[in-house]
């Protein structure tokens, strides 16, 4: 097993986790202030619950896969890259979102969680559910985009189920050192690291769709006839002319060429349309993560605790 391939899935994981774990250690921080500790397992159903809900969807998209590709055989060339290329979408636009979204609330999610929490244990009777659903959402929309993530990587076998598993134990260990041990980390500067290699992969992402797509679409071309007209360049399918060759002293499938493509999105072949689309996402997306990042002022470092 390359563990290298588990690098990108771990980190994704990892950070996933933390802001699952923030989530969850500020609730139970608000019950423990409030002295309502009595609700702490409504806390851990909704744990186990996104967990759960999580793992689901992942199991329904694998089993999804294998049907199509038992019922579509000998499409299997054709229909494999054309999904990985839509799971890979589906990845790029939730990751880039929740970079963008998560770095723009940071500040102010200590304080929008301890309202819903006060706001949820004004009402006595329905107090557990309120906070039941409020952990259990957290989880699965970070759980949902880990699962996104892991399905572009479907290649990877082993090393992205290493990688999460490894992620998540990253994450747990954090969110003890933070609301158990009380070890002080500096969140602001996590997350800003994990932002900037988070932004690297997506981008190696994007590079991977345009793969995908071409791969589908000069197997169709191969398949039938009728499509051969969709591949209009020597050197590629629709990608465009080749800007640049390394493979004769770079591989990526080779170190270092491998962890080059695992954190910076390093292809040996590079083409101009998904050079194009790699500037593009670092203009859009990565300039406005850039523009969101608002230094909170000195001697106020994002935490846990007031």
């Amino acid at each position: 097993m390359d563990l290298t391939t588990a690098l990108p899935t771990a980190l994704i994981t990892w950070r996933e986790g933390v802001e699952a774990a923030l989530v969850v250690g500020i609730v139970m921080a608000c019950l423990k202030q409030a002295r309502r500790q009595n609700l702490y397992p409504w806390v851990y159903l909704g744990v186990v619950a996104g967990l759960i809900g999580s793992t689901t969807v992942g199991l329904a998209l694998a089993l999804g896969l294998q049907q199509v590709q038992r019922v579509l055989p000998h499409l299997q060339a054709v229909v494999t890259p054309l999904l990985n290329m839509l799971f890979g979408t589906l990845a790029i636009v939730m990751l880039s979102w929740m970079l963008v979204w998560m770095t723009r609330q940071a500040r102010s999610l200590k304080g929008d969680l301890e309202g819903r929490v006060g706001s949820a244990l004004q009402d006595q009777e329905s107090a557990g559910w309120g906070l039941f659903s409020l952990v259990c959402v957290a989880i699965l929309r970070e759980g949902f985009e880990t699962v996104l993530f892991v399905f572009t990587n479907l290649e990877a076998g082993l090393g992205a189920l290493v990688g999460a598993l490894a992620g998540l134990l990253g994450a747990v260990l954090v969110g003890l050192a933070l609301f158990r041990w009380g070890i002080a980390i500096n969140l602001k500067q996590f997350f800003q690291v994990m932002g900037v290699l988070l932004l690297l992969i997506v981008a190696g992402l994007v590079l991977s769709v345009f793969k995908h797509l071409d791969a589908g679409l000069a197997a169709l071309s191969q398949i039938d006839g009728r499509y051969s007209d969709l591949c209009i360049f020597q050197s590629s399918c629709v990608l465009g002319p080749l800007v640049w060759d390394t493979s004769a002293f770079l591989p990526e499938r080779q170190f270092p060429g491998i962890l080059l493509k695992t954190l910076l999105g390093y292809r040996d072949h590079l083409y101009l349309l998904p050079a194009i689309a790699y500037l593009g996402f670092w203009l859009i997306v990565g300039g406005n993560y850039f523009r969101s990042l608002n230094p909170l002022p000195p001697g106020k470092p994002l935490s846990t605790q007031e």
